[in-house]
């Protein structure tokens, strides 16, 4: 990541001291935004109920959920809409549909494509797709996108989905498969052969993902037990096996009370980390997200922010986080009563927020928000339960891109001038708030006069701090206008004059 580049401050300036997160932020001046993405929403088409998984095989994403129905962008319900039951297509590039539209008849909790791109498995609720009989998990040929013979049958929901090699990886509420017992886990070649992996969850399984050789699979739930053995809500497997492995990480996931259970809902790995969601039932549960070492399954940090995480994705150096995060002062950031973020970043190295701020209502069945993500390196797509969009109607769904430019900084307000004494002004001018930036630079000018450059940082949820500059260069009876410069890095905005007379 390139830093942006910050003005130097000037010995005359006084700034007041910011109530953020310690240690220097990391920004990317070149696009614009500081993150892999920016939190300016692209435009994508949307649903008419929620969408509850997500995943992308080359130019092309794969969404599943409740809806029935898409529509474009800006439309209302039942405005140009499309019939899709419960899955459809998009183009990564344009958001537009595909003719992709198998016909379901239950609802999809899973989906996952294959390395090469040529498969996509869907998993879910449906017992029929096209007419034709699949049990809760069925599989597409991305080429083509006709339906293939491959047919498992799992005997209740599929929730969760993995492909790795020549193997697809189930996880779920069923407890048979190809009528075979498989307690809620189990493997399937892309022939359709049921292997012997058989991990035997006492729960539901609702998140699966690998490392990325393959190794170990790492699948998170509701259990208590994995193989007979105490594993609660998480657990390391082996890909031969399906046995367990020690991993002390999962001790971070507090045991279940009567008042409080925290369950699995997302695990994603990216090089030798694997990130993992939680979200608890019960006030003051459990709802954060764990870092570990996909090797020895030991912690790396972990974040404890409160509001269910229902979905995370690891992009380069940053861990985006879908959830209703409405109290995080254990990780020293906002607590209660300084608003809900469904849409945050954290750093994959430490977990510290980073510069990315858009934001989605919550609704629908989860009161979450965001439920699902994608990408394709480059970009986030995301699927959930909201119906606006930093602000505006988009419902289910909406993406992000690295498209350069990223949020402009809010306006400055006119700055606060004063004149205390003889031949002398005083400026004062408060932060402003980027929405994929946290390091802005600050310029205040009398006239065309430049008077000095400031570097500040500021958080949504933290109150705006206060710069203040003598002006001693003026004269008595002078009318004097002074303004604030702004900028981003790319972006730059003029702000309001105010001006004085000077005593």
């Amino acid at each position: 990541m390139k830093k942006l580049v910050l003005a130097t401050v000037t010995a005359a300036a006084v700034i007041a001291a910011a109530l953020i997160p310690s240690g220097p932020p990391v920004e990317a001046a070149s696009p614009g935004f500081g993150s892999a993405v920016s939190a300016v929403d692209r435009p994508v088409w949307q649903t008419d109920d929620s969408v509850n998984a997500l995943a992308t095989a080359g130019n092309v994403v794969y969404a599943g959920g409740l809806f029935t129905r898409i529509r474009p962008a800006g439309k209302s319900v039942g405005e140009g809409e499309a019939i899709r039951p419960y899955v459809a297509s998009f183009n990564r590039k344009t958001g537009a549909p595909s003719g992709w539209a198998p016909a379901l008849n239950g609802a999809v909790w899973a989906i996952a494509t294959s390395a090469d791109g040529k498969w996509v498995v869907i998993g879910g609720d449906f017992t029929t797709v096209n007419g034709v009989p699949r049990r809760h998990v069925a599989m597409f040929n991305v080429a083509n996108g006709q339906l293939t013979s491959w047919n498992p049958s799992a005997s209740y929901r599929v929730s969760a989905l993995a492909i790795s090699g020549n193997t697809v990886y189930l996880g779920g509420s069923f407890g048979r498969v190809a009528d075979t017992p498989r307690n809620r886990l189990a493997a399937v070649t892309l022939n359709g052969a049921l292997l012997s992996w058989n991990p035997n969850a006492d729960d539901d399984v609702h998140a699966i993902d690998l490392t990325d050789d393959g190794k170990r699979v790492f699948v998170g739930g509701g259990f208590k037990t994995v193989g007979g053995g105490a594993h609660y809500a998480l657990a390391m497997l082996n890909t031969t096996n399906g046995r367990a492995s020690a991993m002390p990480a999962a001790a971070a996931i507090p045991p279940p009370t009567e008042a409080c259970v925290s369950r699995v809902k997302d695990i994603d790995t990216l090089g030798n980390r694997v990130y993992v969601a939680n979200a608890g039932s019960g006030t003051g549960c459990y709802d954060g997200v764990l870092a570990a070492d996909t090797t020895t399954g030991k912690l790396v940090w972990q974040s404890k922010c409160l509001g269910a995480t229902e979905a995370i994705k690891a992009i380069g150096g940053w861990l985006y986080k879908g959830s209703h995060a409405h109290d995080c002062r254990k990780d020293g950031s906002f607590g209660d009563g300084s608003g809900m973020r469904t849409l945050l970043v954290q750093s994959t190295a430490n977990g510290k927020f980073g510069p990315w701020f858009p934001s989605t209502d919550v609704g629908g069945l989860t009161e979450v928000g965001p439920l699902a993500f994608t990408s394709g390196g480059n970009d986030l797509w995301v699927g959930g339960d909201f119906t606006t969009v930093n602000g505006r109607p988009q419902q289910g769904l909406t993406r992000f891109t690295n498209v350069a430019g990223g949020a402009q900084p809010a306006r400055p307000a006119a700055p606060k001038v004063t004149s205390p004494a003889r031949a002398k002004v005083t400026v004062a001018f408060p932060a402003v708030v980027d929405r994929d930036n946290i390091t802005l630079t600050y310029t205040l000018y009398r006239g065309s006069t430049k008077l000095g450059s400031w570097t500040r940082n500021s958080y949504p949820w933290v109150r705006p701090t206060v710069a203040t500059f003598n002006d001693t260069r003026v004269k008595s009876g002078q009318t004097a206008g002074y303004h604030v410069e702004v900028t981003d890095g790319r972006s730059r905005l003029k702000g309001a004059s105010a001006t004085i007379r000077v005593r």
